[in-house]
């Protein structure tokens, strides 16, 4: 196992969120997948080897448009919806971890895709991991930004959540949302133009109630320590330094259950970095993936 701490690559032209927003819209393929459970909406952009996306609990594929508008010119960038039951027919209460994972396959069938590489953040790191378990020969090596195996909430996020499963409207309803992303997550964009802000808090906001306290839910029933020493694929563990939401103890759980791992540091960043940071997550993804252009603009340092 390796620790990399990263910085910054000075050759790599800053990103612009409107530009990568257009580019998004104008230049990728959107379609829709029949889960059978949902409707799937996706966005494919790029060529070269296949690398999917799995989003967490907060936001949606469009939370990695300026990853991907990076990473489109080396990989086939895939990411989608998790099902969220406003407008895609998901009966999310009714939802399941392995609804999840089964979902994703239904999603990599219909692109008839036999083989990809998998980049899971936060929540999407557990479906990520489960899939690697039930196809290992799908996935030849994925990363986990954000990661973790197990993440019981406090006795109070669960009342909550409990509570807030059955309610219409979106998180924007709930008061002090605003306030939470503020306490949370605001010191890792100081950097950044404000509309990345801005950006992350309205993506935030708009998701549905119901579909974020259920998947709130999910990850404190969810403990996959089990299955980690039988995923022998090689993982990437993407962490931020300033990461408030997944602790210390939920990542020294992962990375010891794992058999082949790496970890990768980014410097002044949190739990966001595909809009924080993304630059640099870039360069990251691209190293370990594609290590053979890894001599291209160099990032960080080994330990």
């Amino acid at each position: 196992m390796t620790d990399c701490a990263t910085e910054s690559p000075e050759c790599s032209r800053r990103l612009v969120l409107g530009e990568c927003l257009e580019g998004w819209r104008t230049e990728a393929r959107h379609g829709e997948c029949d889960t059978g459970r949902y409707r799937c909406r996706y966005v494919d952009w790029g060529s070269g080897p296949a690398l999917v996306f799995v989003p967490g609990m907060g936001l949606d594929a469009l939370g990695f448009a300026m990853l991907v508008a990076r990473l489109q010119t080396h990989f086939r960038c895939i990411s989608f919806d998790l099902p969220a039951g406003h407008i895609d027919g998901a009966h999310v209460t009714r939802y399941r971890h392995e609804d999840h994972v089964a979902d994703l396959f239904a999603l990599l069938d219909h692109l008839a895709l036999r083989q990809c590489f998998m980049f899971g953040a936060s929540f999407g790191s557990t479906i990520a991991l489960a899939a690697m378990h039930q196809q290992p020969l799908r996935f030849p090596r994925a990363i986990l930004q954000g990661g973790f195996a197990r993440h019981p909430l406090a006795r109070a996020e669960v009342l909550l959540a409990s509570f807030a499963r059955y309610l219409p409207g979106r998180m924007s309803w709930l008061p002090l949302t605003r306030a939470i992303l503020e306490r949370q997550h605001r010191e890792p964009f100081q950097l950044r133009d404000p509309d990345v802000w801005e950006f992350f808090v309205a993506e935030s906001l708009r998701m549905p109630m119901q579909a974020f306290a259920c998947r709130a839910l999910e990850i404190h029933r969810l403990d996959l320590r089990p299955i980690l020493p039988s995923i022998t694929q090689p993982v990437l563990m993407v962490c931020g330094d300033r990461d408030h939401l997944v602790g210390k103890a939920c990542e020294a759980e992962l990375r010891a259950g794992l058999p082949v791992v790496a970890r990768a540091e980014i410097e002044q960043c949190g739990h966001i970095p595909q809009l924080s940071h993304p630059e640099v997550l870039a360069e990251v993804v691209r190293q370990y993936l594609l290590p053979e252009s890894a001599g291209e603009c160099p990032v960080g340092r080994g330990g």
